[in-house]
Parts: structure tokens; sequence; C-alpha cells
């Protein structure tokens, strides 16, 4: 376990971080100045439970991707569970504004591949987001619509080559102002949040509840 207060505590924070909230933005320089572009992603685990690749696609027509070929290195990143902390949920009203959240980065090396692992790709990434939906969906029903879409983007898999985490939780405060934030949190129907607060602060509030990254991810579930 890391002795920083806002790092990772296992590899298992990170892997359901990035389940629940799978789409990143992708940030790249070319010759024509930065670009970043956001997509859904799958990332592949290590044995030690750390990622070592992530999986994705373009839009064929997208400019960072001859960008990539140029400069393959890139960095990925993820923003979990946030939101913005008040004062006037506090006893102590000399405490300042603040935001929580959960973050993840990495650094990567891009490589194109080739039509069919991204065609493999595709289909893994459907069969994520459809697997737990009552009539889910498949890929093979779009028949040869399929193909025609699928020539329109580029499938890519990146070597990660670091891993940078952040959990601002409110680790770092009183036990009174956590209590408080808590509350605020739970009037304000911010059940995600609260949930990653009471799981970096074992014993300092409710037990949090297990993250569902399916239903936190479930674009259905939008208003």
């Amino acid at each position: 376990m890391s002795s920083h207060r806002f790092d990772a505590r296992d590899a298992q924070d990170f892997a359901d971080l990035v389940q629940a909230h799978p789409l990143a933005w992708i940030s790249s320089r070319g010759p024509d100045g930065p670009h970043a572009t956001p997509l859904p992603l799958l990332v592949e685990y290590g044995a030690d439970g750390r990622p070592v690749a992530i999986e994705g696609h373009f839009a064929r027509a997208n400019p960072q991707v001859a960008a990539l070929r140029q400069d393959p290195e890139a960095l990925v990143l993820w923003l979990g569970a946030q939101g913005y902390v008040s004062p006037s949920w506090m006893q102590d009203r000399t405490q300042a504004p603040s935001w929580n959240y959960a973050s993840a980065q990495c650094r990567v090396r891009v490589a194109f591949v080739d039509d069919e692992a991204l065609h493999q790709h595709l289909d893994l990434l459907s069969r994520q987001h459809e697997g737990a939906r009552p009539c889910a969906w498949a890929s093979a029903e779009m028949g040869p619509r399929l193909h025609e879409l699928a020539r329109r983007v580029v499938g890519f898999r990146a070597e990660v080559l670091e891993l940078r985490q952040r959990y601002k939780l409110g680790q770092d405060e009183r036990d009174d102002v956590y209590a408080d934030i808590l509350t605020g949190l739970r009037t304000g129907g911010a059940g995600e949040l609260q949930d990653w607060m009471c799981r970096f602060n074992p014993g300092r509030g409710p037990a949090a509840t297990t993250i569902d990254p399916h239903a936190a991810a479930d674009p259905g579930d939008a208003p």
C-alpha cells in the first residue's frame, strides 16, 4: 500500500474506476499541435492486476490518427466519480470549497492494428457493454453493415508505459468535516462519490456499498 494519502490502495481501484467510466480522453501532439479525442476503451491487465495495454478505435478520418502514426506516445485520461464540496454543508463555516474526485492517467505508446484485430475489439467492446442487459444486442446482428461501418474506423492497441492515479476523497479532512461532506453528498444524491469516499476512508463513516461499474456506466441511465 502506498504511503501517499491520495494514491491508489491496490490494483482493484484502477480496474473499478475504468470499468465504471470507460470513456476516456486520449491526448497527444502532432506537427499541427495538440489533439484530444474521447473514446470508449478496453484495458488489458497483467498477472499482477496492473494495466499492460489499452485497446480502442478512432474514426479513420480523425486527424489524430495521422499524428499518432508520426509520434505514437499519448496520455489516456479517466475522470471517475467527482463532485463539488460545498462549505454550506459544514457546521464549521470557515471551511473552503473543494472538489473530490477519482482519476487516473496512463502514458502509452499507440500501435494501430489490422482489420482482424479491429473486428475482435469491436465485438469484445459491444459484449462488455451489452452483456448485463436484458435482450442484449450482439454485433453479429448488424450483418454486412458491420463490415461497412468498420471500414470507417481504425483500431489500436496501446502499450502502457506508466500509470498515475489520484484519489482525493476526503482523506485529509477532519472527522467532523468529513461527516458533513458525506451528509451533503447523501442529501444531494451523489451516491457514487459517497461510495468512493467511504471506500478510501474505512471506519470513518457508513460502510461503502459495492460499486456496480455497469450501472454507473450505463448510458441508458442518463436523463
